[in-house]
């Protein structure tokens, strides 16, 4: 496959010819190495972690390793090499040169706290995840972060339903991108058995990777929904701090991503569980059974994975652009919901996620009930109608493609 642009290509750039050291963060295979190796200037050396040789020499003797692999450099996995970090705070702090040392790592647990507490000021941390629908598309240069608006930009083609779900089936990671369904099991086949020896591991004792492994299929077949841990933990026969610790490690290692409700002091009405999102749903179908993008379509799920589908997509379009976007959701006690609210300069953005194709004004009855708590700006619902359709003076229907 011929090498697609990524949305966060300019902003590295920019990066780092204004900071020191940056740190793309984010699950294993989704493209860092390629994306830093793509726009790094001739010279710029390389190494991985994940290369046991390279990860004794500078756990053994940092300043020679440093001195061997002099910036500019990448470092690749650098989540095994913690000790490094303070070597590197003295390296970068001994020039005033801009974007020294280039970093990637597939998890956050200990790295993060690692990082920030040796190069506190002097990294800047990014976050990735796999091909948006703009950079599969050849457009990733092109794409925004994502605000509802009366006239959306409409570069990408507004696929049908069958196809859509090809895509939410097929997931996001480059290497299964186009590959047959052979293919693709192979690949999640792998990525699994990779993910449960290397980053799970190195996170937890897990003990039993079969009870890890059940856990996984479980949580995958409740993406899009509000957790619940007791059920999950009764499910598996597990307790429910177990439970709570191991969605830790999902979330550490950029699995999934808990969404917040919407909660303010004064009104106990609204529920305080977050929803939980797989944030690839190929590989979320793939655990959860899912066998051909005709049956998840079809199947009791495919609202959920719809959802988490464009959840997904709507945090790309923010983290793939350097931003930290504000994501909530709206519950209350007589169960009116606003799948996503962005909050932006003191405003909401409402959005309501819907499958068909066929959007009415009933579908965003609930901005109205928001708009007597909080400020709320123009919304929509994204769903898979062909064209744009005013449904009020301050909400339309786009397509999830308009995204």
């Amino acid at each position: 496959m011929d090498y697609l642009n990524r949305t966060l290509a300019a902003n590295i750039l920019r990066i780092s010819n204004n900071d020191k050291t940056l740190l793309i963060n984010g699950p294993r295979q989704i493209g860092k190495t390629t994306l830093l190796k793509h726009i790094a200037e001739t010279g710029r050396k390389y190494v991985t972690f994940d290369n046991k040789t390279d990860l004794s020499f500078a756990l053994a003797d940092p300043q020679g390793f440093l001195a061997t692999y002099a910036p500019p450099v990448i470092l690749d996995e650098v989540q095994y090499a913690g000790k490094l970090f303070p070597y590197i705070k003295m390296l970068v702090d001994g020039s005033d040169e801009r974007g020294r040392v280039w970093m990637t790592g597939s998890q956050q647990y200990e790295m993060m706290s690692q990082v920030t507490e040796s190069l506190a000021g002097r990294v800047i941390i990014i976050d990735m995840l796999g091909f948006s629908i703009y950079e599969r598309a050849g457009l990733g240069l092109e794409q925004q972060a994502f605000l509802p608006s009366a006239k959306p930009a409409r570069l990408l083609p507004h696929l049908n339903a069958p196809a859509t779900f090809r895509i939410i089936w097929q997931g996001a990671y480059p290497d299964v991108v186009n590959r047959d369904e052979r293919s693709r099991k192979d690949f999640y086949d792998s990525y699994i058995r990779t993910y449960l020896e290397r980053d799970v591991r190195q996170l937890i004792n897990i003990g039993d990777e079969a009870t890890f492994l059940t856990f996984l299929k479980v949580a995958a077949a409740r993406t899009g929904q509000l957790l619940n841990m007791a059920d999950i933990a009764k499910d598996i026969g597990l307790s429910q701090p177990t439970v709570k610790r191991w969605f830790s490690v999902l979330q550490a290692s950029g699995i999934i991503y808990f969404l917040q409700p919407y909660f303010k002091n004064i009104t106990k009405r609204l529920v305080k569980t977050p929803k939980m999102y797989f944030l690839d749903t190929g590989l979320a179908a793939y655990l959860a059974g899912w066998t051909t993008p005709e049956s998840l379509e079809i199947g009791a799920s495919s609202g959920a994975f719809f959802e988490s589908f464009v959840i997904s997509e709507i945090i790309k379009s923010y983290w793939h652009n350097g931003e930290k976007p504000n994501l909530y959701f709206f519950r209350d006690e007589k169960k009116n919901e606003i799948d996503l609210l962005i909050f932006q300069d003191g405003i909401y953005y409402p959005i309501e996620i819907k499958k068909h194709a066929t959007p009415t004004r009933g579908d965003i009855k609930a901005f109205d009930i928001f708009a007597k708590l909080e400020t709320i700006g123009y919304g929509c619902v994204l769903c898979l109608t062909p064209e744009p359709q005013p449904l009020a003076a301050n909400a339309i229907a786009l397509s999830i493609w308009d995204i």
